[in-house]
Formats: structure tokens, sequence, C-alpha cells
């Protein structure tokens, strides 16, 4: 470790001043500051509290329950990333409901889909599109081919999140928060610039961080040094510019537009989805309107975790019946979530 680093490192296990709490809102800086070790070596006046960073986590029971009516019928296969089968809905995941007869592929990349679609053209298929502005662009590259070849059995649900339109709710609902950790992958595709308005209004600093253990506690301790100011500072300048990838933020403006979005456990945020325009509600199986989050557990409090109101372990839940393998919330279902990781870093 250079001197620099051992500077920055021991700053931030003796820091002395008032307490605060820092969040991050990414589920991949959530699974490196657990693997990494990061909490363990900072002050305990430095709180890392995780946000709604998880695509999955935040996905509500409505979208899980359409989902899993779209696999039961006739004709019709469900195509999707790995982490949202295990999801809960209002009853049952889309893994329940597979072992009921339920048709659902799990793919590795939206664009594997194509192909399906084409060696089967008598079947829709529906792909779930769940993510945040990290995947939007895969998403509109997806329906560039299906526009263009015009492939009409390929369809989407979405439930694309966008970051600043929550990180603001957060602000607005009194969250208890000092800095944010502000999400690498994400400003890739927005730009660092995305997060100054936001720490203006709420005189807040805001660090763009990569996922190395080093890259983390440099971010920390940029915004650690910069509490009660209003600043964005990149720490990423390795990937993230001040306006981010321009080209990408012009296909994804050309299908989709802005949407009033529910987030799980945090009810609905305005302007903080993306939704397929208008022009090609053909290619839609019914976004619009998925709007009912109902717990499968009423005791989970998932909704206050990814609020940072309460750490995982504070859950009545967690690490009893809510585990891995049986997950009660959706913060215990992908890596990416603060409970998983919890649980993971008390049993290994």
């Amino acid at each position: 470790m250079d001197e620099r680093l051992v500077k920055i490192r021991d700053y931030l296990k003796n820091y002395k001043g008032p307490d605060i709490k820092l969040m991050e809102v990414c589920g991949s800086h959530t699974a490196a500051i657990s693997k990494s070790g990061i909490k363990s070596i900072v002050s305990e006046k430095i709180h890392l509290v995780s946000g709604p960073g998880c695509p999955v986590c935040v996905t509500p029971s409505a979208y899980i329950d359409r989902l899993i009516e779209i696999a039961m019928e006739d004709n019709m296969q469900v195509a999707t990333f790995g982490d949202l089968i295990r999801v809960p809905g209002s009853k049952e995941s889309l893994s329940q409901a597979k072992g009921r007869g339920a048709k659902v592929e799990m793919l590795y990349s939206p664009m594997d889909v194509i192909d399906m679609a084409k060696k089967e053209k008598d079947k829709i298929f529906v792909f779930a599109a769940v993510g945040f502005e990290t995947t939007a662009p895969v998403y509109a590259l997806l329906m560039d081919v299906i526009v263009k070849e015009q492939i009409n059995n390929i369809k989407l649900l979405t439930a694309i999140k966008t970051m600043p339109e929550v990180i603001e709710s957060l602000c607005e609902k009194g969250a208890d928060i000092q800095g944010f950790i502000a999400p690498g992958h994400v400003s890739v595709i927005t730009g660092s610039k995305v997060f100054e308005k936001l720490a203006i209004k709420y005189n807040i600093p805001f660090g763009v961080a990569g996922f190395t253990a080093e890259e983390l506690l440099i971010a920390i301790y940029g915004i650690v040094k910069n509490i009660g100011k209003p600043v964005v500072n990149n720490y990423y300048t390795s990937v993230v510019s001040s306006q981010g990838n321009v080209k990408a933020k012009a296909l994804i403006d050309k299908y989709f537009e802005k949407t009033d979005a529910v987030w799980r456990g945090m009810g609905e945020v305005k302007n903080s989805g993306l939704i397929l325009r208008k022009q090609y509600t053909q290619y839609d199986m019914g976004s619009r309107g998925l709007k009912e989050d109902i717990k499968l557990n009423k005791a989970c409090k998932c909704e206050d975790v990814l609020m940072g109101n309460i750490s995982s372990r504070q859950c009545p839940l967690f690490g009893k019946i809510c585990n891995p393998m049986f997950p009660q919330g959706a913060c215990m279902v992908s890596e990416e979530g603060s409970c998983y990781q919890n649980y993971l870093a008390g049993n290994i």
C-alpha cells in the first residue's frame, strides 16, 4: 500500500469527529464493501449503510406476479436474469411457479432472446427488463434489433429504475445521511454531473467510486473531508466522465421515456422509472400500472433497510427464518442485497 493510501486508511481509522452516516446506492458497492472488510477498518463513528441500489431488491411484487401470470399462459416464455427468479412476489417467486409449470428461462444476456425468438416463431418471448441506468442501454440495443429486424414475438416487461430521483426521495423523506457514495456503474452512463443538483439542494457531498478496496477508501475519505459541503467529486475517472456516455443516453432516450415507478418497500417515486415510449407499446407486455407491492412476510423490514433506517441485523427475521436459501424479502435474494451480504459476512 502506497504512502497516500496509508494516510487515508489511518485518517479513516482514527476519525474522531461527529458521527456520520454514508450511504452507498449501488449493489456492487455493497458487495465490494462487505468482501473487502472496509467497515472493520474505519472508525466506529463512520457508519456505512446500504441504500436502494440492488435492482432486484427494489422490484415490486406486482411485477413478479405479472411475470408469473405470463409464464403460465400458453405459448408464452419468460426470459430473465438469474437473481430475479428467486425474488418473492405477493404469493410466490418465479422459481416456485416454475415448479408448477411456469415457463421461465434464465439468460446471461438479453440479446440471447433474439435467437430463441427466431427459432420458435410461434411462441412469444417476454424479457424481464429490470435494472438501473447501467443496463438500460442494453435493453435499448435489444429494442433496436427487434424494431429493425421486425421481430414481433419478443416483448418487454420493464421495471427499469433511475438513481437521482430515488436519492432525492430519500433526502426529501429526511433520511439521516450525511454523504453519498455515488454508483460507479450508473455514473459511467449518466456522468457525475447528474448528482450536482442534489448536492447543492441538500448541501451534501457525493463521491463517485470505483469498486476496489483502494478506490472505495479514497472515495470515503473524500466524502468525509467534505461533509456539509455541496460537492460532487469523481474518484473513478478511469471510466466516468462529467457528461457520461452521450451515445448510450441518446439510444435510451430513443426507445424509453420517464415514468413514475414503484420501488419495493419505498412506494412510488416520481419520474424514477423508464418505460417504452408509446410508439413502441406493441413491444410492451403490460408494464404500465404495475404499482401494487404486497409483502410475502409482513414482518420483513426490507423497506427500512433500503432507506438506511435500520441495519439488516435489526430486522426481526434476519438470520432466523430469512436467509439466502429461504428469503422472506428481496434484500436477501441477490448477492448485491445488503441482507445477503450481512448474512454472508456473519457465516463465513
